[in-house]
């Protein structure tokens, strides 16, 4: 691997990462942030300017999503936003969209540029999953994204491919449709906190867990891990 190429790679990341992290501690009052009508304010300013402009915004959103997973962004936050600003199907969707094709995009950039790299740091940890997904990649990369990534730092579950070769279709649509049920709930929980927020005149923490737009994803939420301790029980502990 060229090192002028990892050199720019490692700076991009960096710019974009802070970049991102100036925006929004330049947009919000950190020393307002125990005040809950300071977030009663910030929902208003959201709601006038995504309301007014949705489709740029929606544009903006998806570019800046496929860039933060393709340098190795984590994606748990991004669902949270997405919710807040666009309700949970908008949100679900314009998510599932833009990640998917970022974590494409990195799996692409680490498959060509870097695969000796991960193969020499992952091989020896995953070696064990390796022979299921070769037998059957699409389905059993399905299980794993379906499964939480099984507890693995989301950016390593991106790059995991690179150990079989995975085909690039059936990486993006396995993971597409192995996001559905995780990212709804995400964005469903985001889309609940926004309506408690424009509902509710003081902050309680119990008035908003029994909140139905926020318990029922919450619920939601622990399902899906019992689903996934199974899924990891049944197929992956076996292999």
């Amino acid at each position: 691997m060229n090192k002028s190429l990892k050199l720019f790679l490692g700076i991009s990341y960096i710019i974009i990462l802070f970049s991102f992290l100036y925006l929004i501690f330049s947009y919000v009052e950190v020393t307002r942030l125990n005040d809950f009508s300071y977030y009663k304010q910030l929902q208003m300013d959201l709601d006038n300017v995504f309301g007014k402009t949705l489709y740029l915004n929606l544009l903006i959103f998806f570019l800046f999503c496929i860039i933060w997973i393709s340098l190795l962004g984590f994606g748990s936050p991004l669902l949270i936003i997405s919710g807040i600003i666009f309700g949970k199907w908008l949100g679900t969707f314009i998510s599932l969209l833009s990640i998917s094709l970022g974590a494409l995009i990195l799996y692409s950039v680490a498959n060509f540029f870097f695969k000796d790299i991960v193969q020499n740091i992952l091989m020896k940890k995953f070696s064990k999953y390796i022979f299921l997904f070769r037998k059957n990649e699409f389905n059993y990369f399905l299980a794993f994204r379906l499964a939480g990534g099984l507890g693995i730092p989301f950016g390593i579950q991106n790059i995991l491919p690179v150990l079989f070769n995975m085909k690039k279709f059936n990486y993006f649509f396995s993971s597409f449709l192995g996001f559905i049920p995780v990212f709804f709930v995400w964005n469903t929980i985001g889309y609940g906190l926004n309506e408690y927020i424009q509902q509710a005149d003081n902050f309680s923490l119990v008035d908003l867990i029994l909140t139905r737009e926020v318990y029922v994803p919450i619920s939601m939420f622990i399902v899906l891990l019992i689903l996934s301790f199974f899924i990891k029980k049944k197929i992956f502990n076996n292999a």
